[in-house]
Order: structure tokens, then sequence, then C-alpha cells
């Protein structure tokens, strides 16, 4: 998951230090974070990352700091029911398990990161099985027993095509959500560091950069030249992709006369239906930053399946 970039990015830098992770490996109820959210925490009291947003954090410094010292992996429980449940515990009434583990050879191999790292630079996804009776970590399934598997997607990206006033708060928006976002526009007038400060800039067509760029489960591709020449190539690029988002600015007009077109050009109606068109959720958007912010909760909701 997104939230868990920052985790793995600290695994790397305090390599060959000290450190245990903690995982949430079950929740009921209203939990505060989902299975697989990590926390990482160093020898030195410095840790990055949450299981819970703060409820039951205090303690699972404590139990780190015991893991780190020599104690064995511990399994935790946390919920409302607990006696200290306002001082330890869920007063939001969920409840989560929390596995803290050494990170060592026989926890939490800390070989791992870097298997997942090189799998996310692939742009790959990769499952770690965690056995629960042993606290051992592992790219290998384990057959029998109680296991917690956990699966390292890809980084989220967007592909946003056409240098435009929404394209700017698209991908400011983009960037607090942790989404790395490609700016593609072969108008060099509108692709400019000025207007698009810290994020990536493509002059190519958008069918070349496309094809270039590879996108994948974990990408999304949004069309908003409102140019035909820009944007139908683009189209027909991200069709032929595994992206699960695939979004096109314009009125429901316009979009029937796209569709047409896309279907001159050879698509299937299957095809051409997996476009978002008009762009992102119905909330009444005015002005550009309301449309972006309706294109990215659209987005959102496309990479957690819930188109």
């Amino acid at each position: 998951m997104a939230e868990n970039d920052s985790v793995l990015a600290a695994a790397r830098e305090w390599k060959g230090e000290p450190l245990a992770i903690a995982t949430v490996v079950s929740t009921w109820g209203s939990a505060p974070r989902p299975k697989g959210s990590h926390m990482l925490v160093h020898g030195d009291g410095r840790f990055e990352g949450s299981v819970s947003g703060g409820c039951v954090e205090s303690d699972i410094l404590q139990t780190a700091a015991d893991v780190i010292a020599g104690a064995p992996f511990q399994l935790k429980r946390y919920g409302v029911a607990d006696a200290a449940a306002w001082e330890v515990g869920l007063p939001c009434g969920g409840e989560i398990a929390v596995m803290v583990q050494p990170v060592s050879a026989t926890g939490f191999d800390p070989e791992l990161f870097d298997r997942i790292a090189d799998a996310r630079d692939r742009g790959e996804a990769l499952t770690v099985t965690t056995d629960l009776s042993t606290g051992h970590s592992d790219l290998r399934p384990v057959e029998t027993g109680e296991v917690f598997v956990n699966r390292y997607d890809p980084p989220r990206r967007l592909l946003i095509v056409g240098a435009v006033q929404i394209a700017q708060s698209l991908a400011a928006l983009a960037t607090t959500l942790g989404i790395a976002t490609t700016v593609i526009d072969p108008r060099a007038r509108f692709l400019t560091e000025e207007r698009f400060p810290g994020v990536t800039l493509d002059d190519r067509w958008p069918d070349e950069a496309i094809a270039a760029l590879k996108p994948g489960p974990a990408t999304a591709v949004v069309t908003l030249s409102h140019d035909i020449k820009i944007d139908d190539p683009a189209l027909i690029a991200a069709l032929a992709t595994g992206a699960p988002y695939v979004g096109a600015l314009g009125s429901r007009r316009s979009h029937a006369a796209r569709r047409e077109r896309l279907a001159a050009e050879g698509l299937s109606a299957a095809q051409i239906d997996r476009i978002d068109a008009p762009v992102g959720i119905d909330i009444g958007a005015i002005g550009p930053s309301e449309i972006a912010l309706s294109i990215a909760a659209a987005m959102v909701g496309a990479f957690h399946d819930r188109r």
C-alpha cells in the first residue's frame, strides 16, 4: 500500500542497524489502519509509519524496544474491550492484531526490503508470507499453520495528458497523495517547470510516451488537453495497457463523438467503455481545483477497485 512507502524508504536508509517492524495482521470493526500497515522502529527510538494512527503506538514502541533487545516476536491484540482501552487501545471501537518482529534473519529478513524495492522498481508486486507461530517472514509460501500474507504493490503513478490548468491542480493533489505524476504534452509553451514544479515533464507525443512508460495495474491515465490530436492517440495507447483507470475530460456530447472516433480506429465497445468520461466523480465540481478533486477521487477509487 502507498502508506508503506516511507517505511520501505526508511528501511533501506537504516539497513544494518538494530530494527523491529510492527505489522497489522488482523482487523475487526472500525480499525484505523488496514491490514499490512507497517511501523518500523529504530534501536535509538526513531520510527516511521503507523499501525493505529496514534492509539497504540506508545505500547508498540516499548514492545519493539524489547524485541530489539532480544525478546521474541510478539503478537498483540488491541481493542475497546481492553482494560486500558483509553490508555492503550482503540476507543474508536475497532480491534487490531499487531505482530512485532525483529528485523533479522529469524524474523523479518532485512534482505526482504531490497527484494520489495527491486520489484517495485520493475513495476511488479511482491508477496511476503509470515508464519504467525514463528514470527518468520519469507517469500516462500507456508503450507501449514496460521499465516499472514502481505502484498507489496508497485508505487502508484499518474500520467496526465495535457498541461492545462486542471492538470496543475491534479498534479499537485496527486503529489500530496504520494502518487508519482508525469505530465505529458508536446506543446512546449504549456509544459514548463514553472507551471508544474516538482513534477516529471514529458514532451513526447502522448501515444509514444505512454508506450514507453508502460502503464500497469498501479498507473492511472487521464487526458485533459481537449485537443483530439493529443487526447485520442493517448486514449488508444492507454486502453491497450493494464491501467486500472483511464479518464477523459469532456462533456457527454463530446464523449459520444469520441466513442465514434475510437471505434473507427478499431477499438471495441468494451475497450471504450473503460474510459471514465466525463472524467471524475460527479460532485457538481466548478473550476479546475474541484474538477481535479473529482478526478483524484475517481482515480483512488479505481486503485481500490471501487468503481
